[in-house]
């Protein structure tokens, strides 16, 4: 992955995810662009805060897309600008925006070359992918040429996980993300049922944290618990993990902390 060139900032920066597809809400496709976004852009600094997944409905892609891009920085969406006649983000999306949805210029010279490089032809259903609203700037895609595109805050990428990645790597360097977020695993030897009220104590005390707590099962070990502390500042990070330590050792007479 490459270097995220934009400087992060020490704002708080958000973001939301449109995973479109009827194969996506079905099971007979299981999602992998949803952890790898979210990886992507906790690196980044941004905050992903909602993800939706609808089928491919237009009306449905136009309703998820106004309500989220309104509401955080930038919107990523996955799916539907492939060559078939349920690829339909594009009109969507253009619908979304009120802008007519045209085959853009520089992707069908793009693309015509491809193919012709490939000595296939450049056929109505593959000029289909060349579709965006008008104005839309192009998201480069390395792996099958085909681009996506961006229209203000919303990034419309593929859904195919090789291509959504390619494109999400073209993407990312160029957005300015937050403050970085800093964790801290701390192993539990016990269970959430043993712990809940003491650490629900920790959190009210620290709320410029976020504390997760994961349960786990072993046969060997049965019950037990990792919490992760994440904070934006290392001192707030390290008063909490501290506070989270000796709630612990309160109640199991010992600690073990690996570092995230």
């Amino acid at each position: 992955m490459s270097d995220i060139s934009a400087a992060p900032s020490s704002e708080i920066v958000t973001a939301a995810m449109l995973a479109i597809g009827d194969e996506l809400l079905s099971g007979r496709t299981k999602d992998k662009n949803i952890g790898h976004l979210a990886d992507v852009l906790t690196l980044a600094g941004i905050d992903l805060k909602e993800v939706r997944i609808v089928a491919d409905e237009e009306d449905a892609i136009v309703e998820g897309l106004n309500a989220l891009r309104g509401r955080y920085a930038y919107v990523f969406t996955s799916g539907g600008i492939g060559p078939t006649h349920d690829d339909i983000t594009a009109d969507a999306v253009s619908k979304a925006f009120g802008l007519p949805c045209l085959h853009d210029d520089k992707a069908m010279a793009l693309m015509g070359e491809m193919y012709a490089r490939r000595g296939l032809e450049f056929t109505e259903a593959r000029q289909r992918m060349a579709r965006m609203p008008k104005g839309a700037e192009h998201i480069d895609n390395p792996v099958s040429t085909a681009p996506g595109f961006r229209v203000e805050n919303v990034y419309v990428m593929a859904g195919v996980p090789q291509v959504f990645q390619a494109m999400l790597e073209n993407v990312v360097k160029t957005l300015p993300g937050g403050a970085r977020v800093l964790s801290r695993a701390i192993a539990c030897p016990y269970g959430e049922g043993e712990i809940g009220t003491a650490l629900a104590a920790v959190q009210k005390a620290h709320p410029d944290t976020s504390i997760g707590s994961y349960p786990r099962y072993d046969g060997a070990k049965g019950f037990h618990t990792e919490l992760v502390v994440r904070a934006r500042s290392e001192e707030v990070l390290e008063a909490a993990a501290a506070a989270v330590e000796e709630m612990i050792a309160g109640v199991t007479g010992g600690k073990t902390v690996l570092e995230a």
